[in-house]
């Protein structure tokens, strides 16, 4: 049973760092009543308390904004949205092509699967 004498040991040596730390006694922390039939010995050291100073951190400064780029021509709002758009076409019409392709090959594949599955014609 020596762990619960160190256990007791450690709770009484925080309990008197606490309160040399807010240099009071605080009550709550207190036990109202040795309990029935438990009796240890506690050794109790002295705590010193070392104050040091920390400077706190400084924040470090924001990124600064990235610089709004020029107003442009209406013209060349028009030109930039047609190669956009012209891009945006071509992206389906290749991803339909691979649909298709796609659809096409696993087709080929299951006719013949199928045809291989089947085995040869029965002979009448």
């Amino acid at each position: 049973m020596k762990w619960i004498r160190e256990r007791d040991a450690l709770i009484a040596q925080t309990l008197a760092f606490v309160q040399s730390v807010t240099g009071r006694k605080d009550d709550a922390l207190q036990p109202d009543a040795p309990a029935v039939g438990s009796t240890a010995a506690v050794e109790i050291v002295a705590v010193e308390a070392v104050t040091v100073e920390v400077e706190p951190p400084q924040a470090p400064l924001p990124p600064r904004p990235a610089p709004l780029p020029p107003p442009r021509a209406s013209g060349d709002f028009r030109t930039e949205m047609q190669a956009r758009i012209a891009n945006f076409r071509k992206h389906q019409e290749r991803f339909e092509r691979e649909r298709e392709e796609y659809y096409a090959a696993t087709l080929t594949k299951l006719r013949t699967a199928i045809r291989d599955a089947a085995g040869p014609p029965a002979k009448k």
